[in-house]
């Protein structure tokens, strides 16, 4: 369609250069010759004009024309007349046609030998006078344009003589010529213009309709940005690689690119540095494939490329590791370096899905195992990964759900003091109930609900239901609540505790704001921005898992943690290592106490461990020792107050203990 449209354009193009040639070409030649035969008028007039002067004021022609000597007063006469420089020169000729006497600008005299002229001859048979209109070449003498004109001499009927003026017209005949040449070129002008315009115009207006045409056709078949094949065009591709797949033989490999962390580069170097590496691994892409290969961006940080003509798994991995390599390579973006690592997921054809849409979403899924084993690595499709995928599928739908009716429940896990013997809060911990009774783990459904990007909202809910939990409770105790890395990306934490705080009425020091170092791993300056306006409100900043990280002991002194709470996974170890951990958990201790901040050991689960606790003088404790997680419809203000009263008497944990098991009962 855009070759005729080309084709057809281009036949009114010429259709109308002609067309406007003719006009202005027949225009112009109308002109000229109009031009010509006034100038030519304007010739013969002047010359007939001399011709008659010379005629009217000799007396003696007749005698001229015989042969005779001019008399003196015509010699004077012809003297005068010659002066004028319009007149070349003047002839008289006898009634024969034959001249007699010549005048010019060097000479009044007789001829020594005659010469016939044609027009002087038929001027004094016809009686009539002859005027003619020459061309001469200034090589030769002669003006570019001159008149002629023979004007017989009747006396008595008859002609005695015949009076020939020459005069030169090219002056008068330039400034005709000029002026109607301006007056042509005008016209040309506005013809070319009152044409010419509309038809620019019209060209212009259609030449952009059509690459108007031609970006709309390419942007349906491919991505703007990378100029890729899109989603359309590559399902297209694929049902026919597909459809003659059973000819060949052969088999097709769908390999998915996925940026890993995309985020972050957005996040740092602005769009346009995420446009920057977007564009720069398409090209990469497109520059290690074959002809017979196809390279398609389906949006976002997502690439396919289908290489075709495979023969087995051990050429497809391969050209997965180049494609690793090749990508791998740094970006460079205003100078700042670009490092980037990729997670592919592969799928065959036919033998992982028969057609486009389930060939992709197997490369999909291989994809997604690729990013659950922990990003930058290869992965090939497996039938479990659809199983997998529909357990996902019933999660996300649950979280969703939850997220809209608040769904999500949350429990209580109690806190103790060790010096004091006392109840000092509560740990807010979020479920989600699943079909049975049962609830699903946090530790299954959060990472998925921050894929989702839904954490804010369920973030905020856990806050203002945990601050509304609370101010049921004595006033000395605190609640405290987990924020996810996610919440701070979307920069809404800091609004979502002062909602709560104002809307439940807690006081801000009962409430405890509970962090992973992992938070601290990314953006670090503006984290910790916002974890002091956090403290600045009042509420008290805990460092979580303590001693599991890469570089907890570095942020300690950069910001000034209120509590640790040293993870779980020491006390777990602690009958195996023995010795180690003590003096892990000892030193943390010691650490904490240097620096002023609390610290709470998690996963207390035996009496050793907290016999050792004490001796070790930790502040807090917190494990199923004292207390499991439970719903705050049990967290009543009795069984508090049951638990103040039990641990002032200084009552041993397993008496507490039965004073949980007795409330829940």
């Amino acid at each position: 369609m855009s070759y005729l449209s080309d084709i057809s354009l281009r036949r009114a193009i010429t259709l109308l250069v002609v067309v406007l040639t003719v006009l202005i070409g027949g225009t112009w030649l109308t002109i000229k010759l109009a031009t010509d035969h006034l100038v030519d008028e304007y010739v013969k007039g002047t010359a007939s004009d001399w011709a008659h002067f010379i005629a009217d004021n000799i007396t003696d022609l007749q005698q001229i024309a015989a042969g005779e000597q001019p008399s003196a007063a015509s010699l004077a006469f012809f003297e005068g007349s010659r002066k004028s420089n319009q007149v070349l020169r003047y002839v008289i000729f006898n009634p024969q046609g034959y001249s007699q006497l010549v005048v010019d600008s060097t000479r009044i005299a007789l001829v020594d030998l005659a010469s016939y002229s044609v027009n002087a001859a038929r001027a004094a048979k016809q009686g009539l006078p002859v005027v003619d209109v020459k061309r001469g070449s200034e090589s030769a003498g002669l003006p570019g344009s001159f008149g002629e004109a023979y004007v017989p001499v009747i006396a008595g009927n008859q002609p005695v003589a015949v009076v020939a003026a020459y005069v030169d017209e090219k002056e008068a005949a330039d400034i005709i010529y000029s002026t109607f040449l301006a007056a042509v070129i005008t016209l040309c002008l506005l013809m070319a213009l009152s044409f010419g315009v509309p038809a620019i115009a019209w060209y212009l207006r259609t030449r952009e309709k059509q690459l108007a045409d031609r970006r709309i056709k390419f942007l349906a078949h491919h991505d703007p940005l990378t100029g890729l094949a899109n989603r359309a065009r590559l399902i297209d591709r694929l049902e026919a690689a597909l459809a003659v797949l059973p000819t060949t033989g052969g088999m097709i490999a769908v390999h998915f690119i996925d940026i890993d962390r995309f985020k972050q580069v957005n996040d740092t170097l602005g769009h346009d540095g995420g446009d920057c590496l977007l564009s720069t691994i398409g090209k990469r892409l497109n520059a290690m494939t074959r002809m017979e290969d196809m390279v398609a961006r389906l949006g976002g940080d997502e690439f396919v490329v289908v290489q075709t003509g495979i023969t087995g798994k051990a050429q497809v991995e391969a050209f997965a590791r180049r494609i690793e390599s090749i990508l791998g390579a740094p970006v460079y973006y205003k100078e700042q370096e670009i490092s980037s690592t990729y997670t592919i997921g592969i799928a065959f054809a036919p033998a992982d899905g028969a057609t486009p849409e389930r060939l992709l979403k197997s490369a999909d899924l291989a994809l997604y195992a690729g990013k659950a084993a922990g990003r930058n690595c290869i992965r090939f499709f497996s039938p479990e990964m659809d199983e997998l995928m529909q357990k996902r599928i019933v999660l996300e739908r649950a979280i969703r759900d939850a997220v809209m009716h608040r769904g999500f429940a949350l429990h209580y896990q109690p806190v103790f003091e060790m010096a004091g013997k006392q109840l000092v809060g509560f740990e807010a911990l979020i479920r989600l109930p699943a079909p049975g009774g049962s609830f699903i783990p946090p530790a299954t459904f959060i990472p998925v609900a921050e894929e989702m990007r839904l954490i804010d909202k369920i973030g905020a809910w856990v806050l203002g239901e945990a601050c509304r939990i609370a101010m049921t409770w004595p006033e000395n105790l605190t609640v405290a609540v987990n924020l996810s890395p996610a919440q701070f990306e979307h920069g809404a934490v800091e609004m979502a505790v002062a909602d709560a705080l104002k809307t439940s009425g807690l006081e801000p020091n009962r409430l405890e704001l509970e962090i992973t170092e992992t938070l601290l791993l990314v953006n670090t300056e503006a984290t910790i921005a916002t974890l002091r306006r956090l403290k600045d409100m009042g509420v008290s900043i805990v460092m979580d898992d303590f001693g599991t990280g890469y570089s907890s002991l570095s942020y300690l002194w950069k910001f000034p943690f209120d509590k640790i709470k040293i993870d779980r996974s020491f006390m777990e170890s602690f009958d195996k290592s023995g010795h180690d951990v003590e003096t892990i958990v000892r030193t943390i201790i010691a650490l904490g106490r240097e620096m002023k901040m609390q610290v709470t050991v998690e996963g207390v689960e035996t009496a050793q461990q907290v016999d050792f606790l004490y001796d070790a003088d930790a502040d807090q404790v917190q494990g199923f020792y004292f207390g499991k997680p439970v719903p705050a419809s049990e967290v009543s203000a009795d069984i508090l107050k049951g638990f103040n009263k039990t641990l002032a008497a200084g009552e041993p944990a397993e008496t507490k203990l039965r004073i949980v098991t007795k409330a829940k009962i």
